[in-house]
Order: C-alpha cells, then structure tokens, then sequence
C-alpha cells in the first residue's frame, strides 16, 4: 500500500487497496474481486451498491432512486461513486 492508500476490507473477506482519489469500484476490478455486480459504472443502474460499516468517505454523485438520502445515512453508497478517506470496511449488497 502507497501512502496515500487504504485499506477496503469486505465484511466475510477479502482485502485491496483503494488510493483516495480512486473509486472503490475501479480498486475492486484492479484486483480481480468478483464479490460485486458490475454495471454502468456511472452512478445510475445501482447493481454495485454497498453499505460502508466503517470508515470515512466521500461520493460523487448518484442516482437518487437507487440511493436514497435515507440510504446515504445508513452508510450506503455505489462503489463506482465511493472514495475511501481512510480505511473501509464494506459490506456488499
């Protein structure tokens, strides 16, 4: 891991690195982790949709009808819009 990098660790396992100015997603392939659905990679199908346990982060923007403001205070997000500030540990849904 690189300094400015974190560590994801996914709730039942398995670990990557994710630099801060990278999409959680775009770390996730990189690593040949097949733990998600994949799909538009833009923000608006919702198939990559996770729930961050802990860890601080920050997403760009997405489709409100897949996350909710409801869902983003429960901690969830698309991995195609999330970047780690610090370590994560993801849940898949």
């Amino acid at each position: 891991m690189t300094a400015d990098s974190h560590q994801i660790t996914l709730v039942g396992g398995g670990q990557f690195p994710c630099r801060g100015d990278e999409r959680v997603l775009t770390a996730m392939e990189r690593r040949g982790a097949d733990h998600i659905s994949i799909g538009c990679r833009g923000g608006g199908c919702g198939v990559c949709r996770v729930r961050v346990v802990e860890g601080k982060y920050r997403t760009g923007k997405m489709s409100a009808a897949k996350v909710s403001a409801a869902d983003l205070r429960q901690g969830y997000a698309l991995a195609c819009r999330l970047y780690p500030l610090d370590n994560l540990l993801i849940e898949v849904s």
